[in-house]
Formats: structure tokens, sequence, C-alpha cells
């Protein structure tokens, strides 16, 4: 079986995630989303709540999916979850030029840690290649429209936060 882990912090999950997680499990048997606690960053909502409004989003995006993507909350190293549910492949979104120096450096990591996990790389659609969470958190806390941005479960989460998210 192949078994892939997409790791991040989701802070919230965009519809560019979703995107690259379609293509992904187009690829793969089984997807683990792998909701991360980054230490690097403050994130809004808790590691619990973003993989709840992940499952909802999965169940309305990817409902023809839905049975092969798991959604765990986790710490530590990424290539260590790895090990543990029998993955060999890390999924990783880039945007543009920019990310790939980042995400480059963090596979060669991954695969020193680990040679047996491979990290593959999927370019985001063009239509969300501007997106990041953290952009539409911005735009959320400014009162700007995000609805075509993110999930519906997500929408709902940034419209109950208010302008202060």
């Amino acid at each position: 079986m192949r078994i892939a882990v997409y790791p991040g912090s989701f802070d919230p999950i965009t519809n560019g995630h979703v995107d690259v997680l379609r293509r992904a499990a187009a690829v793969f048997d089984r997807v683990v989303v792998a909701v991360l606690v980054n230490p690097r960053k403050a994130a809004v909502d808790d590691a619990e709540t973003r993989v709840e409004t992940i499952r909802a989003s999965v169940a309305e995006a990817l409902a023809e999916d839905a049975d092969r993507i798991e959604v765990v909350a986790f710490d530590g190293l990424t290539v260590d979850l790895c090990a543990r549910i029998g993955a060999r492949w890390l999924i990783r979104g880039l945007r543009a030029v920019a990310d790939f120096e980042a995400e480059l450096q963090m596979a060669h990591m991954n695969r020193k840690l680990a040679p047996q996990v491979d990290t593959v790389f999927f370019m985001t659609a063009l239509e969300h290649a501007y997106l990041s969470s953290s952009l539409v958190r911005e735009i959320a806390r400014f009162g700007g429209d995000v609805a075509p941005l993110v999930p519906t479960a997500v929408l709902g989460r940034l419209t109950d936060a208010g302008p202060d998210r």
C-alpha cells in the first residue's frame, strides 16, 4: 500500500491545500494529513480544532476520496510519524520558486533522517498560487471576503471568530 503523509500547520486549510490533497489522493492509496504544532508559528486554532475543520473540509470537497484520507494531530519529527504508520512519502505543495529553497532543504534533511522516505512535490494549481494561510487570516481579520479562498468549514470558523482573528 502506498501511504503518504501531508504535513503542515493548516492554520487554516485553504483551497490550495485541498487542491494538493486532491491530487495526492489520486496518486497514493492512503494520505494522512498530519496537523503539526509548529514551534515557530503561533497557531490561531488549537490542533484538535484544525483537525476537525480539515475533516469537515475533506468530507465536503473530497467526498469521493474521504475514506482514504485520514487527519491526525501530530507533534515531533514528521519522519517519525512516517515510520509509525508505514508511510514512504511526504507530500509538499509548491506555490512559487520562493517556496522551493526551503522545501528542498527540508526534503534533504528528512531524507538524511529517514532514507526510506521520499518527498513528492505538487505544484499548486495556478488559481491558488498566491494563496497562503497567513494571507487568509489577514484578509479575514480586516473583514475581507475569504469565501473563494477556503473550504466552507473554514469560512465558518473565520466568520465565527470575528475581526480579532
